[in-house]
């Protein structure tokens, strides 16, 4: 099982380090990353293995969400089921 997690706002040194150290506590494995910085926005899609987590998938979204308001960022994680019923025709 797959999730998609996005993440924006400014430009910070150790974003994608305080991402990753969250997804490493609750056994979530990056699969793949993209990120950029648009002159002082940052942006970056995750997609991450999510069937070795260590909690329920629920309480992983929260924690996550938790880290985009300490700092000032928007983080979303979707379940991969949802992220493909969403975008299918």
């Amino acid at each position: 099982m797959k999730a998609v997690i996005s993440v924006t706002g400014c430009d910070a040194v150790g974003i994608i380090a305080k991402v990753s150290n969250v997804c490493a506590e609750y056994g979530v494995n990056i699969v793949d990353i993209s990120q950029t910085v648009l002159q002082e926005y940052f942006s970056m899609i995750m997609l991450v293995e999510i069937g070795r987590i260590t909690t329920d998938f629920t309480a992983f979204v929260d924690r996550m969400s938790e880290l985009g308001r300490e700092n000032s960022l928007e983080i979303h994680t979707m379940h991969e089921d949802i992220f493909n019923a969403m975008h299918r025709i």
